[in-house]
């Protein structure tokens, strides 16, 4: 692991667990008993394979309870963001770090070409530093011990 690496070598290191969608006319209650059910805090928005937006955590806070919306009745077309920030597989892991701080988001959609094929949240990147922190650190303690292969 290096800072250096890019995202496909993170969702790699993730593995390919499917990322969650649902339709513009669910129900917000349902895409949000979905993320709960799944542990996540946001699911895209989808027309069959085309990204119509992203549903976060944050824009059921803000758009419905903070408006007194019912999510039972509002559909995520209604509360949906819908300029979302994408990178590629060929993203690497600084400039993706870099995008999410700058552009205040939590999870970055991850798209070959048209198709979305993963998705990477800023806790996947912060893990990922941290874990390439502490390789570097222990090589250079091996190194400076004179265990260092070389």
């Amino acid at each position: 692991m290096e800072i250096t690496d890019s995202v496909a070598t993170i969702l790699q290191h993730k593995g390919h667990a499917s990322v969650q969608a649902v339709a513009p006319e669910t129900f917000v209650y349902d895409a949000i008993k979905l993320m709960a059910d799944r542990n996540i805090g946001c699911v895209l928005v989808m027309d069959g394979g085309a990204l119509l937006g992203i549903l976060s955590e944050r824009d059921y806070t803000r758009k419905v309870v903070l408006q007194g919306r019912s999510s039972k009745t509002t559909t995520v077309r209604e509360i949906m963001t819908t300029q979302v920030i994408c990178v590629t597989p060929q993203h690497g892991v600084e400039d993706t770090l870099r995008i999410v701080t700058e552009s205040r988001v939590r999870h970055l959609p991850v798209k070959d070409g048209d198709r979305i094929i993963g998705l990477i949240s800023i806790g996947d990147l912060v893990k990922w530093v941290i874990n390439a922190q502490r390789s570097a650190l222990s090589q250079l303690e091996a190194y400076v011990a004179g265990g260092y292969p070389g």
